[in-house]
């Protein structure tokens, strides 16, 4: 007798399996793996073992990792500690919500569609954007689908990108730019103050000019003062302006939309999505009101109506994929969304409003500065290294010779905390630098903290 679940798993059924599709024995099915690279013999597994065995198991594995709930955590880089609202937690671990994929069936999903149309309503909004699509995977396939997006729009081939950049993003914008035949521009970052060149924009700028991409903050941390002047001199040769952005600065500072943005893509992680170690995340992506753009978008969009009886329903308007329109023809090959996530954010945005955002913001920008200013009173320190305003994250570089960022870090997990994210890999011209992060879970204690724990290791 078989197992319950698994009806070829009796030797009647898989024989007769095995006879309708040709084969003779089921190792019959893996001849095309070369023979030298099959396990000979039965994996060396143990032999069973309760429940209770094996969540201890599973549970002591676990325990060795080391997590910012028992340690002051200051990494950000992409993925930021911020604190979630045990609300949010509530509303997205509803069944209706927590087992819904995606909407295949907008007709019987009136209550997802829903969840994602305040979603893309509250994004317009953070953003002052027209359009934003529920949603892409991250920020780093976010920016992918932009290139992608403007290839599309206006026929060219070379997309700009900052010097200062994610290394992980540019390492998916080169994945997908490369099979359409996207030549990638690298424009300079000032190395004192970290901001975008506009005169190396201006010198490589072309006719072949698909679009300017730009941070804001930065990668590093630094607020860009000049983009209105970027997006007029990529606009000025027909080109369009792309703008990544932190949505948690946005209570502070302009949005896209006020400094001419075509585009705006960011990650949506700090919109009540816990850290998860690494994921999942959830991309942000947005447009202006324009029919070039809103045609070319990826995902998927949701929109409003009103029924024939008069009620109000939710209907997907546009969903350029390919698996709705000939693969030839479609946008993207984004098969889901972040469906999960989006609710998460919508709630995340719901709960804290306009004041709440903005005081976040505040109080973020606030703390971040006052690390700084104590760290840079540590002998050998430089901090921020970059000048200038910065949200959230900024470099701190030692100086001192023989003092390195990784060993900082050891060392400063003795002391019950995660330092920042050594950077001298990614940017070697920054010296021994790391970037830290400051959210709304740091208190003054935890920064003063790490000051003190990093004055003593830089005096050892």
């Amino acid at each position: 007798m078989g197992h319950p679940y698994i009806p070829n798993s009796t030797d009647e059924i898989r024989k007769k399996l095995l006879t309708t599709i040709g084969a003779e024995t089921v190792e019959d099915l893996f001849s095309d793996i070369p023979k030298d690279l099959r396990l000979r013999h039965r994996p060396s597994l143990p032999e069973p073992h309760s429940e209770i065995e094996v969540r201890r198991y599973v549970e002591g594995i676990l325990a060795k990792n080391t997590t910012d709930r028992e340690f002051v955590s200051f990494l950000g880089a992409g993925i930021w500690p911020h604190s979630v609202p045990i609300v949010v937690d509530s509303i997205a671990g509803r069944t209706e919500f927590l087992t819904s994929y995606t909407p295949y069936q907008p007709e019987v999903s009136q209550g997802m569609l829903q969840a994602l149309y305040e979603y893309q309503s509250l994004l317009c909004e953070l953003l002052d954007m027209d359009v934003v699509d529920s949603s892409m995977y991250d920020w780093a396939t976010s920016l992918g689908e932009a290139a992608r997006m403007a290839r599309r729009v206006t026929g060219r081939t070379e997309f700009l990108y900052p010097h200062f950049i994610h290394p992980e993003r540019l390492a998916t914008l080169r994945a997908y730019s490369e099979p359409v035949g996207i030549k990638l521009v690298e424009v300079d970052n000032d190395l004192d103050d970290g901001q975008i060149d506009s005169e190396d924009v201006k010198a490589k700028v072309g006719p072949q000019t698909a679009a300017l991409y730009v941070e804001n903050p930065s990668y590093l941390g630094p607020l860009m003062m000049n983009l209105e002047e970027l997006a007029e001199i990529v606009h000025d040769h027909g080109g369009l302006f792309v703008a990544g952005v932190d949505p948690m600065s946005l209570g502070l500072i302009k949005p896209p939309g006020q400094y001419g943005a075509d585009i705006a893509i960011g990650e949506g992680q700090p919109l009540g999505s816990h850290v998860n170690y690494g994921g999942p995340l959830l991309g942000i992506f947005a447009c202006r009101e324009d029919p070039r753009l809103l045609r070319q978008i990826p995902g998927r969009v949701v929109g409003m109506t009103v029924t024939r009886g008069g009620d109000t329903g939710y209907c997907m308007v546009l969903q350029t994929r390919e698996q709705h329109i000939r693969r030839e023809k479609a946008t993207s090959n984004i098969c889901t969304n972040e469906a999960l996530l989006a609710v998460r954010a919508a709630a995340y945005l719901a709960l804290l409003g306009p004041e709440g955002i903005q005081s976040l913001g505040e109080y973020v920008i606030s703390m971040a500065s006052y690390l700084a200013s104590l760290l840079s009173e540590i002998e050998g320190v430089k901090a921020p290294s970059l000048r200038g305003p910065h949200f959230k994250e900024f470099t701190m570089r030692l100086t001192k010779l023989g003092k390195r960022a990784s060993q900082m870090n050891k060392d400063l997990l003795t002391e019950g905390i995660l330092g920042g994210k050594p950077l001298v890999e990614d940017f070697p011209e920054l010296g021994e630098a790391s970037l830290l992060c400051v959210t709304e879970r740091h208190t003054r204690e935890d920064l003063e903290k790490l000051v003190e724990a990093v004055g003593r290791i830089m005096e050892g």
